[in-house]
């Protein structure tokens, strides 16, 4: 009797009605049940869908936080479906809008659910929110099986955001089972069976015991000790700055100077009468006007074009209209003037530009197609531009190209020597190798560390993220090439720092306050 007089309270009405409303459609009070002590919070069909609402809600949450962390690779996605579909949008924009609203409809359903079954109230779900369930959980499923089957190195970015977002992501765990604390309190005292109360407050307790302690087992570079963080890693150009003029032209690289990058990378290729010239592409379709000037030829291989006809074409009014990067924002009146009439780069003004600004390079090297002129010659051809037309210094080099090594080691001492995968220490000092060019999704701050003792420093591609930053200066990188100077300039610090005594306090006051407010719900 005690029991039942401590759970009888007024019912405030015109709240319940807007949550059943919402919930259910169910707007008026005798269209609504309340649920009697002792027995289940809806009927046998509502039981079984609502672990599929809760199903929702976590493979929703999961896609949200995986594609929003893929931000570093948008760019890259985009360009893929670009190259598959024939025409430029902005796909990722859209997923990680469509994910967003999908996962604050599904999550306003649980708080709508919570809240109810917080009221006593009977839960029914209305037909039109069941069907908008299956809806998200179909599109939630369908695209974390179609990211882990077309995009596997993504599961390794989000393994790496965990080094930077997991410490945030407990706190939010622990928030969120404080917050379900009263509704499974509520429901384990209505229960009229010790047996039913252990189910319902069993699970909600492992899974608490489980958070509690889950930091034992979290590892970050950025908890570490004051005053052993590394310096801050140099800043190289991905093709310049293409955030912020056309990729692969004088304006962009001037952008990454101007920004006070350390070094520029670019792609170089070879045009049919051996001008080695800069482009990514095999074909001129995606960063040039060839549609308009050379209509028949938009499938040709750019190292089969002259440079005469190469310079007739415009390397960065594509730039105006595709706007390729997500949230890059407008361009002033003189940028996008000068971008409209940029044209595709040579490799002698590259290096000429790069030594005067005293600036390391680091190039991909494309050998022409067969039946190419220079097929077997351009290495040499490339040597050639390198050592007499822009007579660069040759410290600046980054030499990437690893099949001739051993011949551009004899003909060009001085060169700093690259290699683009990891491999024992004594195979690169044999080959005389000080600096690794990896992946990002590659980073361990164990490898940075054995390859620094050797004097080996690394480089990371391409990083655009101010969090994907901060987890490369933490683990010791040395430098990474990026998209966005303009941006990482200004980070000054690591997103995330902070000593293991610090991590410990905030560890155990979240866990002791979150116990505390647990312990007097129930005792409430």
């Amino acid at each position: 009797v005690v029991r039942r007089s401590l759970l009888q309270r007024y019912e405030h009405q015109p709240f319940i009605s807007c949550l059943a409303g919402f919930y259910s459609c169910r707007w008026k009070r005798y269209q609504r049940e309340r649920t009697e002590p002792g027995k289940c919070c809806c009927s046998m069909r509502e039981c079984m869908f609502f672990p599929l609402l809760v199903a929702a809600f976590c493979f929703s949450l999961v896609f949200l936080y995986t594609w929003g962390e893929g931000k570093n690779d948008y760019n890259g996605f985009d360009w893929y479906n670009y190259g598959n579909l024939g025409f430029w949008f902005l796909w990722s924009l859209v997923i990680l809008i469509v994910a967003a609203v999908l996962f604050t409809y599904v999550s306003l359903l649980m708080v709508l659910a919570m809240c109810l079954l917080a009221e006593g109230q009977q839960l029914y779900l209305h037909w039109s929110h069941k069907i908008g369930t299956f809806l998200v959980l179909g599109f939630s499923i369908s695209s974390l099986f179609a990211l882990s089957i077309l995009w596997r190195d993504h599961r390794k970015t989000v393994r790496l955001s965990f080094q930077v977002t997991a410490p945030y992501l407990h706190i939010g765990a622990i928030a969120i089972m404080v917050l379900l604390a009263w509704p499974v309190a509520l429901h384990a005292i209505r229960a009229d069976k010790k047996v039913t109360q252990v189910i319902i407050v069993g699970p909600y307790l492992a899974i608490l015991l489980f958070l509690f302690l889950i930091p034992l087992g979290m590892y970050s570079p950025c908890i570490r000790e004051m005053g052993t963080l590394g310096p801050k890693p140099a800043l190289i150009g991905h093709r310049g700055a293409p955030m912020l003029a056309p990729e692969n032209t004088e304006m962009s690289f001037l952008k990454t100077i101007e920004h006070g990058g350390d070094g520029l990378e670019t792609d170089v290729a070879i045009s049919y009468d051996g001008v080695p010239f800069l482009m990514h592409d095999d074909t001129l379709r995606r960063t040039t006007n060839i549609q308009e000037v050379y209509p028949n030829d938009t499938g040709k291989a750019a190292s089969f074009f002259s440079w005469d006809a190469l310079q007739k074409l415009n390397a960065g009014t594509w730039f105006l209209k595709n706007k390729p990067f997500v949230g890059m924002g407008s361009l002033s009146k003189a940028d996008q003037n000068q971008a409209m009439n940029q044209s595709i780069y040579t490799l002698s003004s590259f290096l000429r530009l790069a030594d005067s600004h005293n600036k390391l390079v680091i190039f991909d090297l494309y050998r022409p197609p067969e039946k190419h002129p220079y097929r077997n010659l351009w290495i040499r051809k490339i040597l050639d531009v390198i050592l007499k037309e822009s007579k660069i210094k040759r410290h600046l080099v980054l030499w990437l190209h690893n099949g001739v090594r051993s011949f551009v080691q004899a003909v060009a001492p001085g060169f700093q020597h690259a290699m683009g995968k990891k491999a024992p220490i004594e195979e690169l000092l044999k080959h005389n190798i000080v600096k690794l060019n990896l992946v990002y999704t590659d980073m361990s701050s164990e490898d940075i560390r054995k390859y620094a003792e050797a004097n080996i420093t690394t480089n990371f591609y391409v990083v655009n993220e101010p969090w994907l930053f901060s987890l490369a200066w933490c683990s010791g990188a040395h430098s990474v090439t990026t998209n966005a100077v303009h941006l990482l300039k200004d980070v000054s610090q690591p997103l995330f720092l902070m000593t293991p005594q610090q991590y410990n306090i905030m560890w155990i006051l979240t866990d002791l306050t979150s116990a505390f407010l647990i312990s007097l719900i129930f005792a409430l």
